[in-house]
């Protein structure tokens, strides 16, 4: 009897034994269930979890994915607490990409979330462009190897203060173009995007691997809902093509109930948590999870307006309320970073207000990414709800100081015009997409020079046809603006036939509300001179795109430059981050981000401007200026 019994003792040993590793396993890869800690608080529970192997390069076994059970979200079966960060690839150089999200995981996060702005990556039509710093594969990866988790937007419609919402400016070149809409010509080039973009996503989602947990159906449709048969259209779209995590929908209050889609978790947006803000989701849908895709951590400027600034305490209490609510959370922005190029947005209400190059938001990290005190007040409140300590803050990236810039060489733009660009010859104005340029998809930035003979002087008028100013020049001399306030102007009288000119910039399309499909820029119908409609014009495309500057001589600058010029000045880079500090009245400088170690050893600025100055990228250390000295 003896033996056998034996036999029963190893057998029960065994599986205490397998019992234990099984318990060990599920400590070291699940460790957010049970939570280690329940806190009571005024209206819900703030769980502390300890999420330091709930990474996605540690995470085995994945099908479930993010799910929702009730009031909560339960990550490959455990509860699961967003705590999102936003963060743009195309707003960041790529060198600056880890630092960010080291920055973020200090800060006590788990998610990052991200747009894709389609206006970058097809900017001719037909032709895609993922590389460098468009590179979201990339982008995506290094977030999974920081431990973040990733909720994707990927429009196409994204907002975001980014120009036209991220739409390509050449879907304008359709007169009867109904952008967000199922309207053929959008959802036609809709699905040929997505047919290139996708196939990048979807091997990047959880249940692949990957560290995307939840993507978005198009961005805040209830504040534009033109279209019943949109979102289910978008959402078609996605799954199609093989996404297959969480759905969600993002949407201010006002707009919840016009923007959901059968099947998607809707998400609010704010700033400020008015009573029952979170409630009223319940009546949307019921007994879901509740998150803010985006608690707004400060605002964007626009030009001749103040930097916005919102307080530290306030926005910090606000994100311990909702959280105290049961609520995840994302924080947009995280790290703003910079408009890039001439790709700022514009708002269009009352008055039309481009936004500033810089997209700094007064967010958490500053746009050279260094610490603000939200930060610190924000690492210290998820600190007390993460069982475990937060990784140190990585160290701030030290900053070159260049002293004063000489621009030592000017371009006279009519010195240099008739070799630097082949006009395009029509008898009406035409507006900036529609112009026969980059294999057929038009002119989306910069400038357009439209040129004509008079003879005589009068009364200019532009019925409200300039996008968005026009300096105006009869001859080389500059006679004044017309723009959305400014509508006519009194040209000098003058013998024989003389040149009028109309330089018309494009400071940024509207990137939200009703208003998206009136974006067509430079001039998009005639312009009177003593109520006769001018004909015949020359048209210049000045896209100052890099080779633009390349292709331009260059002269000694002199004392008293020209009107209309293009400056450019040099500097001797080290490999640190700089901020370039005023120094010019109109049409100069503010502050500049400064792009560092290209592989090329070429470097790239934005550059700001004082008021309403033109909008403007460079290649090279050139500043390019269009304005009167």
């Amino acid at each position: 009897m003896w033996p056998c019994g034996g036999r029963r003792q190893r057998r029960f040993g065994g599986v205490a034994l397998l019992l234990l590793v099984l318990w060990l396993l599920a400590r070291r890869y699940y460790p957010c269930l049970p939570p280690v800690v329940s806190e009571p608080c005024e209206n819900a529970v703030v769980h502390r979890f300890n999420w330091s192997e709930l990474v996605p390069l540690r995470l085995w076994g994945r099908t479930l994915g993010l799910q929702t059970e009730h009031s909560q979200f339960l990550l490959e079966g455990m509860p699961f607490r967003i705590f999102g960060g936003s963060v743009h690839y195309f707003r960041v150089p790529r060198e600056y990409w880890e630092d960010r999200m080291l920055k973020m995981k200090a800060c006590g996060l788990n998610t990052l979330t991200t747009y894709v702005p389609w206006n970058l990556h097809e900017q001719t039509r037909g032709k895609f462009d993922f590389s460098e710093n468009l590179d979201l594969q990339a982008f995506l990866s290094l977030a999974a190897k920081n431990g973040l988790w990733v909720i994707l937007r990927p429009g196409p419609y994204i907002c975001s203060e980014w120009d036209l919402g991220g739409l390509p400016s050449w879907l304008l070149q359709d007169p009867e173009m109904q952008l967000r809409t199922t309207y053929k010509g959008f959802t036609e080039a809709v699905d040929a995007y997505f047919d290139h973009l996708m196939p990048i996503v979807v091997p990047l989602q959880y249940k692949r691997g990957g560290p995307i947990i939840a993507v978005q159906v198009e961005n805040e449709y209830g504040s534009y809902a033109k279209d019943p048969n949109y979102m289910a259209y978008v959402k078609r779209a996605l799954l199609s093509r093989g996404i297959v995590e969480l759905l969600m929908t993002s949407d201010n209050k006002n707009g919840l109930s016009f923007g959901l889609v059968e099947g998607a978790l809707a998400t609010v947006n704010f700033q400020k948590l008015e009573p029952g803000v979170l409630k009223y989701l319940d009546t949307v849908q019921r007994d879901q999870p509740k998150m803010v895709m985006e608690y707004w951590t400060g605002w964007f400027d626009n030009w001749g307006g103040p930097h916005y600034v919102f307080d530290a305490d306030e926005m910090v209490n606000t994100v311990a309320s909702i959280l105290k609510l049961g609520a995840s959370i994302n924080l947009y922005m995280f790290h703003g970073g910079t408009n890039f190029g001439f790709m700022n947005g514009a708002l269009k209400t009352d008055e039309y207000k481009s936004d500033v190059t810089s997209y700094d938001y007064d967010a958490v990290l500053t746009e050279a990414g260094d610490y603000t005190s939200k930060f610190f007040k924000l690492r210290q409140l998820f600190s007390t709800i993460i069982g475990q300590p937060l990784p140190l803050p990585p160290m701030i990236e030290s900053k070159a100081s260049y002293g004063a810039i000489l621009l030592h060489q000017y371009i006279s733009l009519w010195d240099v015009l008739p070799s630097l660009v082949q006009p395009i010859k029509s008898e009406f104005p035409v507006n900036m997409e529609n112009l026969q340029l980059n294999d057929s998809s038009g002119q989306s930035y910069g400038y357009v020079l439209y040129e004509t003979v008079i003879f005589g002087g009068g009364h200019l008028h532009s019925r409200d046809h300039v996008r968005d100013r026009a300096q105006v020049f009869v001859n080389t001399m500059y006679v004044g603006e017309l723009d959305y306030n400014t509508v006519e102007l009194s040209l000098p009288e003058g013998q024989g036939f003389r040149q009028l000119r109309l330089l018309v910039e494009n400071r940024g399309r509207v990137n939200y509300g009703l208003a998206l499909n009136e974006q067509r820029k430079g001039l998009i119908g005639d312009i009177f001179l003593n109520k006769t409609p001018l004909r015949n014009f020359k048209i210049y495309s000045l896209e100052m795109k890099p080779d633009f500057l390349k292709r331009a001589g260059k002269k000694e600058l002199c004392s008293s430059m020209v009107t209309t010029l293009v400056a450019t000045g040099k500097l001797d880079l080290r490999k640190h981050c700089t901020f370039l500090a005023p120094g010019y009245r109109k049409g100069a400088m503010r502050s500049s981000f400064l792009r560092s170690a290209l592989q090329d050893g070429s470097y790239s600025l934005s550059t700001y401007l004082t008021w309403e100055g033109p909008n403007m990228w460079t290649d090279e250390s050139f500043f390019p200026m269009f304005g009167s000295s």
